[in-house]
């Protein structure tokens, strides 16, 4: 599992008809305290993520285990929202 934050989403109207209804986010990896790191990248939501959520992201084939991405051609999903981030006894983000 990666944090990420969401940064944007992306439309596609043209795609795998197995993705036909699915939310397509834009996602930028953080650090533990929240800070961005990595190159963007899109993950399905199978949560009701929105912008600007820290969330949990997972990816390669641990992110078609979702029931929404079960058997669909996904790199990476959107499995949690963080409602808070607790790094050596700090509470680095709250919700």
């Amino acid at each position: 599992m990666l944090i990420a934050r969401v940064i944007g989403t992306t439309v596609s109207t043209i795609k795998d008809p197995s993705l036909i209804g699915q939310k397509l986010l834009l996602c930028r990896q953080t650090d533990e305290t929240g800070a961005a790191t990595g190159k963007p990248y899109v993950a399905i939501d199978s949560v009701d993520a929105g912008v600007g959520d820290l969330v949990l992201t997972a990816h390669g084939s641990s992110a078609r285990q979702t029931e929404i991405t079960k058997n669909r051609p996904v790199d990476a999903v959107i499995m949690a929202v963080i409602d808070t981030l607790e790094v050596e006894g700090k509470v680095v983000f709250r919700k």
